[in-house]
């Protein structure tokens, strides 16, 4: 969009910012490195766990929670008080956070949220401006806040956590634990604030649909924006001996939407040389043992447990083919890290997957929910060396011709500028500075 500015400065909200913690902290620091190497100043608000060192930031507010099970999340258990002892419990903000985790909800992105507020209503009554804030999946209501005080906001979602709140209700055995599902994702919460926030961007067209659907955000201010993908970390090397019988699965297998069931029983459908080494937590009480035992492939399953990130790469690099047995992805990374590293892939026709293979073309689609598919996907791929060494060479470059940081950072940039033209004009705040002059 030449014809259009994009904007100087602006300011992410993210209230967990850790790369280990999920999507959402790899997506804030590596679009917000890649917008500022296009020239865009860029500030973060972020909550724990905490990002690496972000450099290439004009400025990193590190903003604390009280919630117990988060707090120990990040290593820094802090106890049955929050940090402070009694008399902080008592701040109305804390006292929420503090009560609702313990009552089994997930109060973080609201809260988060309002004390993000409250930082940047500060900052700007100092005198800072910024062209627009971009909340990375929190929703929570004070992100409302930022708009009323005459900041143009957008917000990244990759998929409506309602389609999370499904899959928790799928593998709910009791009324108890239905009810719990149904508290502890706030739903209503965010598709109330996606309705009323300037533009929502996300992954992929299916994401698209689903926010439309079942958050009823119009689709005029929805834009597809794709995802991005390192690929100088996630590429393959030569010196990694290559499996000719090892297969990868990189998924929870504790979330139905992961489809890691399907993909047992598959394995017991292959040859006896081939196995699965499943990247989840290896508790001995995982169903995935279970599972496994059931059909008689306990002997022929690893599961690593929570892996680096350097490990990660180097499985992806070892195995013969990856298998993404999902049920619903709204993306499906797993699928696209494993073409970058130059190994192909298996799988099924749903959600967005459809969209990145065809977009990538490094791999092939099977029936979702359907274990002798997967098998005879599985068995294609690895009856013929060359096919997978075709489809791996051609997925390879694909990825980096399409779902680079880059191009990624480039078309949300576009997308700022878009919204910025439609508000040329109007003023960037209606606080006013405690600044002399301003």
């Amino acid at each position: 969009m030449p014809d259009l500015q994009r904007p100087q400065r602006v300011c992410f909200i993210a209230y967990r910012g850790s790369m280990t913690c999920g999507g959402q902290g790899i997506y804030l620091y590596f679009l917000a490195r890649e917008l500022a190497r296009l020239g865009i100043e860029v500030d973060v608000v972020v909550g724990p766990p905490y990002p690496d060192p972000m450099d290439f930031a004009r400025s990193v507010q590190k903003l604390p929670n009280r919630e117990h099970w988060a707090r120990w999340f990040t290593g820094d258990y802090p106890g049955m008080l929050p940090e402070g002892g009694a008399m902080a419990a008592l701040n109305p903000l804390n006292l929420y956070e503090l009560g609702a985790s313990r009552l089994g909800f997930l109060p973080e992105p609201m809260a988060f949220s309002l004390r993000a507020l409250r930082a940047l209503a500060q900052r700007l009554r100092t005198g800072e401006r910024w062209d627009l804030i971009h909340d990375v999946q929190c929703l929570g209501y004070g992100v409302l806040g930022l708009k009323a005080l005459g900041l143009p906001v957008v917000t990244t979602i990759h998929h409506p956590l309602s389609v999370d709140r499904r899959a928790s209700l799928i593998r709910d055995q009791t009324l108890r634990d239905r009810i719990g599902s149904m508290a502890f994702y706030p739903v209503d919460m965010q598709a109330f604030v996606a309705r009323r926030v300037d533009r929502v961007f996300t992954s992929s067209e299916e994401s698209a649909r689903a926010i439309a659907t079942d958050f009823r955000v119009n689709p005029n201010r929805i834009r597809n924006v794709l995802n991005g993908l390192d690929t100088d970390f996630f590429c393959p090397d030569q010196a990694v001996e290559r499996s000719e019988t090892e297969l990868l699965c990189v998924g929870r297998a504790s979330d139905p939407n992961k489809g890691v069931r399907s993909l047992i029983r598959a394995l017991a459908h292959l040859p006896e040389a081939i196995t699965l080494t499943l990247v989840d937590n290896n508790h001995p009480d995982s169903e995935v043992f279970k599972w496994a035992r059931e059909v008689g492939v306990g002997h022929r399953l690893n599961v690593t447990g929570r892996v680096e990130a350097d490990a990660l790469v180097n499985l992806y690099r070892r195995a013969a083919v990856t298998v993404v047995p999902s049920r619903y992805e709204g993306f499906g990374l797993p699928a696209v890290e494993s073409m970058a590293c130059g190994t192909p892939v298996v799988a099924c026709r749903v959600g967005a997957l459809p969209e990145v293979m065809a977009l990538c073309e490094g791999g092939l689609l099977v029936e979702k929910d359907s274990s002798p598919a997967l098998a005879q996907g599985i068995k294609t791929l690895m009856r013929s060396s060359d096919q997978r060494r075709e489809l791996a060479e051609r997925g390879r470059g694909r990825v980096e011709a399409h779902l680079s940081w880059r191009r990624v950072a480039s078309a949300t940039a576009d997308g700022y500028a878009e919204l910025l033209a439609e508000r040329r004009g109007r003023p960037t705040s209606t606080i006013t500075s405690d600044r002399p002059g301003q």
